[in-house]
């Protein structure tokens, strides 16, 4: 028998419940509270500094773009932070920085030994899903303003850094960091209107 949830996750799932209704406080109340953990968390995973504020900022978005699939049988904060890993390990991919090799085999004083893990991310039509979430996720890039568009295109899928973005534009970097900022809230709204194609 699982116990009662504890008054945080009674909350969660009223700003939850709000926030599917379309209730930006609510978005915002969620946001509020876990950004210092999850920024926390994600540091944990990725020891590189200078992308933890975007690594939040778009695990917030993917969140939210999948909100309806959350269950209440679980934590908020539990499925926030499965979000977030997966976003950071996704990032260190490719970033392509050395981590621990699956493939390799151990070497140990008895021999060598192959790493054998259960593959507990299987599902069939998982393809399917993440196909149309990019196929949404250009989608709302396109929609976007030119100057803001053309900003997320450079850092996102370019990879390039803010200030490889401020000298290519011939932009001060204020006004980089702020057209990104701006271009992730209008993403994250168009997402959200489209949360249902998900």
């Amino acid at each position: 028998m699982s116990s009662p949830p504890s008054a945080s996750s009674k909350q969660d799932r009223a700003f939850v419940a709000e926030a599917l209704q379309g209730n930006e406080a609510a978005y915002q109340a969620l946001m509020d509270k876990y950004r210092p953990a999850l920024r926390r968390h994600i540091a944990r995973i990725v020891r590189d500094p200078r992308d933890l504020d975007d690594l939040v900022q778009e695990t917030f978005i993917k969140a939210f773009t999948a909100l309806s699939t959350y269950s209440t049988e679980y934590a908020f904060s539990t499925w926030l932070y499965k979000i977030a890993t997966n976003h950071a390990i996704d990032y260190l991919r490719r970033k392509k920085l050395k981590t621990l090799s699956l493939d390799e085999p151990i070497q140990t004083k008895e021999g060598t030994l192959e790493r054998e893990l259960a593959d507990t991310t299987y599902f069939p039509d998982r393809h399917i899903v993440e196909d149309q979430r990019r196929m949404l996720l250009q989608e709302a890039i396109n929609a976007l303003p030119e100057k803001y568009r053309r900003v997320i295109v450079m850092r996102h899928q370019q990879e390039k850094s803010y200030e490889e973005i401020a000298e290519e534009l011939n932009l001060p970097l204020g006004t980089v960091k702020a057209h990104i900022f701006r271009a992730r809230r209008l993403l994250y709204k168009y997402l959200r209107s489209k949360r249902s194609s998900l």
